[in-house]
C-alpha cells in the first residue's frame, strides 16, 4: 500500500490531516453562525410557506454542522475501527441526509420566491404555512426513507478489529449495499443538478421581474437595480462554489470506490472527493449570510439582535 501511494505521489496521510484541521476549523464559525441563525429564525411567525422553508434549513445546516465533529473524527491518527464503523453505519448518513435536504429546500425557497414574485396571484395555497410544513415534512420523510434508512440497513457487516481502515465503508457493505449506494449516489448527483437548474431559472426570472417593476414606476434607482443583481449572484455563485465541485467529483470517484482497487486513479480521486467535501460543507456558514440578503423578516431581526435600538430600512424587496 504504501509503494503504491509513493509510486502515485500522493500522501493521502497528509490529505487526512490537512482535511481533519479544515473540519475543526470550520466547526467552531459554522456552530456560532447557525445557533444565531437558529434563534433568529425561532423568532419569525410562520406566517407564509417561506418562513417554514427557511427554518428547517436552518435545522438542516444545524444538525449538519453538529455532525462534524464525529464524522470529522475518522482522519485523526490511531482513531479505532469502532469510531470508522460508526460514521459509514450512522453519523456521514445524517451528514448527507442533512445536506441534501438543505440542497433541496433551497431549490423548494426558489421556486416559492418565483410564484410569489414573477406570478403573484394574492394568497394562494402554495404560500401558506401549512403548505410549507407538508412540503417540508415531505421531504424529510422520503429523504430519510430513500437514503438513511437502507444504507443504515445495508451497511451491516461487522469490521475486523484489526481492518485496514481503508476502503472499510464499502467493505462493511454487501453487493446488495453497494449497488444501492451507486444508486444513491446516481440519485443525489440527479437531485443536485436539477436544483441547480431550478435556482438558476427562478432567480434569473426574480431579478428581471423586479427590475422591470423599478423601471415601471419610474424608479432611477440604479443602487437597487445593482444590489438585486448582486443578490442573484451571490446565490448563484455560493450554490455552485459549495457544490459543483463535490458532485462533479464524485461522479468520477464513485466507479473507482465500486472497484476498490487501490490504484493511482483512486487514491487521486479520493483526495480530491475530501477536498471538494469540504468546499460543500462550507455551505453551512455561507447559507445564514444569504439568509440575511433575502429574507427581510431575517435580516430585521439579525439588526435587531447586533444594534437592539436600529431600525434598518427593510423597503427591499426578498428574492
Amino acid at each position: 500500500m504504501a509503494s503504491v501511494l509513493s509510486d502515485c505521489g500522493v500522501d493521502l496521510d497528509m490529505a487526512h490531516r490537512v482535511n481533519l484541521v479544515l473540519h475543526y476549523v470550520l466547526f467552531i464559525p459554522a456552530l456560532l453562525l447557525n445557533i444565531m441563525a437558529a434563534w433568529i429564525s425561532w423568532k419569525l411567525k410562520n406566517k407564509s410557506s417561506f418562513i417554514v422553508y427557511l427554518k428547517n434549513l436552518v435545522a438542516a445546516d444545524l444538525l449538519m454542522t453538529l455532525t462534524l465533529p464525529v464524522t470529522a473524527a475518522d482522519w485523526i491518527p490511531g482513531v479505532p475501527v469502532a469510531l470508522k464503523a460508526y460514521n459509514c453505519q450512522f453519523g456521514r448518513v445524517f451528514f448527507y441526509l442533512c445536506m441534501y435536504v438543505s440542497i433541496v429546500l433551497m431549490g423548494v425557497i426558489s421556486l416559492d420566491r418565483f410564484f410569489k414574485i414573477v406570478q403573484p396571484g394574492g394568497k394562494r395555497l402554495g404560500q401558506s404555512a401549512l403548505f410549507g410544513k407538508v412540503v417540508c415534512a415531505g421531504i424529510w420523510i422520503v429523504l430519510f426513507s430513500i437514503q438513511a434508512v437502507p444504507t443504515m440497513v445495508l451497511t451491516n457487516i461487522p469490521p475486523p478489529a484489526n481492518s485496514s481502515t481503508r476502503g472499510l465503508c464499502m467493505g462493511m457493505k454487501a453487493d446488495m449495499g453497494k449497488q444501492y449506494h451507486e444508486g444513491i449516489i446516481t440519485f443525489y448527483n440527479i437531485v443536485f443538478f436539477v436544483v441547480l437548474i431550478i435556482i438558476g431559472f427562478c432567480y434569473i426570472c426574480i431579478a428581471k421581474r423586479v427590475i422591470e417593476s423599478h423601471r415601471n414606476s419610474g424608479s432611477v434607482n440604479g443602487d437597487g437595480k445593482r444590489k438585486i443583481k448582486a443578490r442573484v449572484f451571490i446565490v448563484l455563485v455560493v450554490f455552485l462554489v459549495c457544490f459543483a465541485p463535490y458532485h462533479i467529483t464524485r461522479l468520477l470517484y464513485v466507479p473507482q470506490q465500486m472497484k476498490n482497487k487501490m490504484n493511482c486513479q483512486y487514491f487521486s480521486m479520493n483526495v480530491a472527493k475530501k477536498m471538494t467535501l469540504w468546499l460543500a460543507t462550507t455551505n453551512i456558514c455561507l447559507d445564514p449570510l444569504i439568509y440575511i440578503l433575502l429574507c427581510k423578516a431575517f435580516r430585521k431581526k439579525f439588526y435587531e439582535l447586533k444594534t437592539p435600538s436600529s431600525r434598518p430600512n427593510t423597503s427591499t424587496e426578498d428574492i
